[in-house]
């Protein structure tokens, strides 16, 4: 019970960003590592805020649910939790774009092509001070160690969990994941290919470390 008393925020999910009444711009995130590191934060005593685009199994366990879509609903939400916790726990898929005017009726089939335009979502994870402990996370498909370092930079994360999603033992929807964790002071740790409830495990290990060396 390392967590007994804590706030924890943990989001979970892709997000999806509207195209028409119909339609959205989304990922193929399942949530599961966002559900797993839930779970895994309850078992350790923690008080648990959920933000997700994925209706969990369970909610029990949970201080709070909160269900969004969008990216700026997630950040919203976020940003409002997090003003009385402790971490952040970054797992969800969130779209990096979004439609400039998503279309008020469902857009039809004419002519031979559809140009659509879409406007960069802001980072909302630069609005939260960089005493506050986030854990983010880097879904990679080529260059993963490259990619995964810049989001660490430029995210002020306190460390980044980087996985290659086009594995099949590891990507979107499966149960296990393999995840190298990076820190600003550019120690690596590689860890095996384990359950994701496992894997939640390792992240809240280093998590309870970053609590005790702030003293918090």
């Amino acid at each position: 019970m390392d967590l007994f008393g804590r706030e924890i925020v943990v989001t979970a999910g892709g997000t999806r960003e509207p195209i028409d009444p119909v339609r959205y711009i989304g990922n193929r995130s399942s949530g599961k590592m966002g559900f797993a590191l839930a779970d895994a934060a309850c078992e350790r005593g923690a008080r648990v805020t959920l933000i997700t685009t994925v209706p969990p199994s369970k909610s029990e366990d949970y201080n709070q649910v909160r269900e969004v879509e969008t990216t700026m609903e997630m950040r919203e939400t976020v940003l409002s939790a997090c003003e009385s916790a402790d971490v952040l726990l970054m797992a969800a898929a969130v779209a990096d774009f979004r439609m400039a005017e998503p279309q008020t009726q469902k857009i039809k089939k004419e002519g031979e092509n559809l140009q659509l335009e879409f406007v960069k979502n802001a980072d909302f994870l630069l609005e939260l001070p960089d005493t506050f402990i986030k854990i983010g996370f880097a879904a990679e498909t080529e260059d993963l160690l490259k990619n995964a370092r810049g989001k660490l930079k430029h995210k002020r994360l306190d460390f980044i969990c980087a996985n290659d999603v086009s594995s099949p033992d590891a990507g979107f929807g499966v149960d296990t994941n393999r995840i190298t964790i990076l820190y600003p002071s550019g120690k690596k740790e590689a860890l095996p290919l384990m359950r994701k409830i496992d894997v939640a495990h390792q992240i809240l290990h280093r998590v309870v470390e970053l609590l005790d060396d702030a003293g918090n």
